[in-house]
């Protein structure tokens, strides 16, 4: 094995030694398998736990499948080259047949053998990506999170994104997640995925913009709405990304005419009037204190502008300003908080921050927000 078998001696002392337990136990099993009757019928005792049973489960992740059908191979070679030494002639040419038939069940015999460990393996990564992704929507990402998404493959290589949406039931969950796993890492991102009643979680690394990365993988939710969360810095913060999707997977239904995937950002007023804390706070920060420290009259105009009916020159007459003076002002609020009144989404939008804002009875952000 040392001169043959390239790899061999690049293993530890102690795995050379499970190797040559597995090769000693395989030529055992033969003379064994050989003197005994049943294995003419077909009946004989299962190979894998006698010929592998020797060796510890861990050995698997050791050595590949390959590297053990070479090590397999080599013995047979050996034991064939050098047994007739140890035969009367005329058990020889009975013998070599027997070799080649325990030559092919050892085969099948290693192939079931890796096919468990690879089938537990499956299952244990299984839980442990639903564990971490879970981890994330319960914002509970530390540490020990970040070790166990590691040891699924993930790179932690950029920003980070949930998309959300529905589970497609036509396939097996776990060729829907193999599949998203690889489109995402076909684009240079990680994923994560995890279904959650009905809902399928997908967390993906590497994002720059959370609408592209959703459009990537949108073919594998079923119908219905699939919404992409902010971009956060990384796994440890992917929960308020997964907060703000799962908010606006909940309010979607109030959009039916929303594009797919949709921005969580962009549902922010159905995710306030549904009762979202964070939506609320964010259209009051993020939209009504920037216009009211901006310019006062911005706000005034805003305010008139919807209260005659989305009219330039009804609302121009009431402030008394010349229409242009009023267009002027409704371009600086979209400067300012990139909402344009004009646009029916974004004026629904900027009327709700507006009542959130002023029921709010604040001027400045607050320090502890």
């Amino acid at each position: 094995m040392s001169s043959d078998l390239g790899w061999f001696e690049k293993l530890s002392a102690q795995d050379r030694s499970w190797v040559g337990l597995i090769v000693q136990a395989g030529i055992r099993g033969f003379i064994d398998w050989y003197g005994d009757e049943l294995h003419l019928t077909g009946h004989a005792p299962p190979l894998a736990a006698a010929v592998f049973g020797a060796a510890p489960r861990e050995l698997t992740g050791v050595i590949n499948l390959q590297q053990t059908v070479d090590l397999v191979r080599l013995s047979i070679s050996v034991v064939e080259a050098n047994i007739d030494g140890v035969l009367d002639p005329v058990d020889a040419f009975d013998v070599h047949q027997a070799i080649l038939r325990y030559g092919r069940e050892v085969a099948f015999a290693t192939a079931e053998v890796y096919a468990r460990a690879a089938e537990a393996r499956g299952a244990w990564d299984a839980r442990l990506e639903a564990l971490v992704v879970d981890a994330v929507l319960r914002a509970e990402a530390d540490e020990t999170v970040l070790s166990r998404a590691s040891a699924l493959g993930w790179r932690a290589r950029g920003q980070v994104a949930v998309v959300l949406g529905t589970v497609a039931t036509q396939r097996t969950q776990s060729d829907v997640f193999e599949e998203v796993r690889r489109v995402a890492h076909a684009a240079g991102m990680d994923a994560l995925c995890a279904a959650q009643g009905e809902r399928l979680v997908v967390v993906l690394g590497g994002v720059r913009d959370p609408h592209l990365a959703a459009l990537r993988i949108i073919d594998h939710f079923a119908p219905g709405p699939v919404v992409a969360g902010p971009v956060v810095a990384d796994l440890a913060h992917a929960h308020a990304s997964a907060r703000a999707a799962m908010s606006a997977h909940r309010s979607a239904s109030g959009w039916p005419d929303a594009p797919r995937p949709v921005r969580s950002e962009d549902l922010l007023a159905e995710r306030a009037l549904a009762g979202d804390g964070h939506a609320r706070r964010h259209l009051v920060d993020e939209v009504y204190l920037p216009l009211r420290s901006s310019r006062g009259t911005l706000i005034d105009t805003l305010s008139a502008y919807f209260e005659h009916g989305s009219s330039i020159e009804a609302a121009a007459r009431h402030l008394f300003v010349h229409p242009n003076t009023v267009r002027y002002r409704l371009r600086q609020v979209a400067e300012v908080t990139g909402l344009s009144a004009t646009a029916p989404r974004d004026a629904l939008t900027l009327q709700i921050a507006l009542v959130l804002g002023r029921q709010s009875g604040r001027e400045t952000p607050s320090a502890n927000l």
